[in-house]
């Protein structure tokens, strides 16, 4: 804030006066004008204020005062713009209804749910949201996963690739698809437990969304071992050295081709399970292999690959 006499002044940084070169540019909030406090040049004027017209000193007077609603969000299938009749049976100022006006707001919520859902495309978009919010929050997969798993299944809705699918299985494949494109670390073993859908639907699902929707979105880009590495050590509680080698040994056997052709989960699991004999922490594969998702002869056969490709001498 730049104040000269009465006046306040908010500075504008990189921007430079055109007639004199000079860098002090200040916005005038009473003029609406930018101008130039070297030469007094008016850059801008008759700039729109779009601020609220109302004063707030404190948190409880701007909830107060603000006359707007929660931002509009992809995971409701209205994306939260229409109006929701609150289940409470009280009125305007506090006080309970009686009868006549219990049975008044009844019959409104009931019409209230009816109008917000007009077609059938809008009620099976409506079914596959709230799957696709039941799963994010048993899964405890963050806000954004969410919004993409919720465009990726407003846009499978709409252009009918959901059609002879079950809700439950294109759910799952969105909320899967999110997940690869923001790399985070979850399996379609994972996702199907907390899913209604088989994961052979599942995998159905997401290929048909492969074919069509997703190209045009995003790229999609493969599931490599090294995001599987920090979830894993998190999980088993171990400590940060071992991620360090874990990583070192994938990348030594990514550079020998070693990683082509195996599971991303499986190799990281005998990545961690390689670096804590290492560094003698003593984890046993069948500790790995339960939080990994694995078992333990893919755990041992991918150990005993990255033994004798990266020639390790372990002295037991």
């Amino acid at each position: 804030m730049v104040v000269r006499g009465s006046i306040s002044y908010i500075p504008i940084e990189d921007i430079r006066c055109p007639a004199c070169g000079g860098e002090r540019i200040v916005y005038d909030p009473e003029r609406a004008e930018v101008i130039c406090l070297e030469c007094g040049l008016v850059l801008k004027d008759h700039i729109m204020d779009l601020g609220p017209e109302w004063r707030a000193f404190d948190e409880e007077q701007r909830e107060r005062r603000t006359r707007v609603g929660a931002p509009t969000t992809l995971t409701i299938h209205d994306k939260g713009l229409s109006t929701d009749i609150d289940w409470r049976n009280r009125d305007g100022t506090g006080k309970g209804l009686n009868l006549q006006g219990r049975i008044q707001a009844y019959k409104l919520r009931k019409w209230q749910r009816r109008v917000r859902v007009s077609d059938s495309i809008e009620r099976s978009l409506a079914l596959a949201l709230a799957e696709v919010d039941r799963m994010i929050s048993m899964l405890e997969l963050p806000r954004n996963i969410s919004e993409m798993a919720s465009l990726i299944c407003r846009l499978a809705v709409q252009n009918h690739i959901a059609k002879g699918r079950s809700i439950e299985s294109m759910a799952a494949a969105c909320i899967y698809a999110a997940c690869r494109i923001n790399r985070i670390p979850r399996t379609l073993d994972e996702i199907s437990q907390v899913s209604r859908a088989s994961k052979k639907e599942i995998g159905r699902s997401y290929r048909s969304l492969i074919r069509t929707i997703l190209p045009k979105l995003s790229r999609v880009p493969p599931a490599k071992p090294l995001d599987y590495v920090p979830r894993l050590v998190s999980q088993l509680k171990l400590p940060g050295e071992v991620q360090v080698k874990a990583v070192e040994i994938i990348e030594a056997a990514s550079k020998l081709g070693l990683t082509s052709g195996r599971g991303p989960i499986g190799l990281a699991a005998a990545a961690v399970y390689l670096a804590c004999v290492l560094l003698n922490c003593r984890k046993t594969q069948r500790e790995i292999a339960q939080v990994a998702g694995v078992t333990e002869v893919t755990v041992r056969n991918r150990y005993k690959e990255l033994i004798e490709q990266l020639k390790f001498t372990i002295l037991l």
